[in-house]
């Protein structure tokens, strides 16, 4: 049974390692989109600064391109970071499927140890019974 408890924390370990995965990305989107919103709104004061809104203009300020040059950049790697973070859901969700399978083979072999030994108890039981009321225990 030992190898099955080491079995069990190692399975532990990966549901634990999975999730922290899923954790990291799922930060690391939330942090993208909210830089990718401060540029915005960075973007719309500098086009009110200057008071010219049209990418095409040939004023158009520089900082907004680069500004928007960024923020499309951030939201492309938060999409591509969407991607991950579905595959790190997929195998948390596998981790997890494999830590129940061992926990339940486990559990049923308790079971049957309880079992076992609460049939050898009841015959011990009954062969003291037995022999008390001067009856042989078959």
């Amino acid at each position: 049974m030992k190898s099955r408890d080491t079995l069990i924390r190692l399975k532990r370990f990966h549901v634990d390692e999975k999730r922290r995965r899923v954790s990291q990305i799922e930060a690391m989107i939330a942090e993208f989109q909210r830089m990718a919103n401060d540029l915005d709104r960075e973007i719309e004061a500098e086009q009110k600064r200057a008071g010219i809104h049209d990418v095409a203009h040939f004023a158009y300020p520089t900082y907004a391109k680069a500004a928007a040059n960024r923020r499309d950049n951030l939201k492309r790697s938060a999409e591509d970071m969407k991607g991950q973070l579905q595959d790190a859901q997929d195998e948390l969700a596998e981790a997890f499927e494999e830590l129940k399978k061992v926990e339940l083979l486990d559990e049923r072999d308790q079971q049957r140890e309880k079992t076992a030994e609460t049939k050898a108890d009841q015959k011990a039981m009954d062969d003291i019974g037995l022999a008390r009321h001067g009856r042989k225990a078959s």
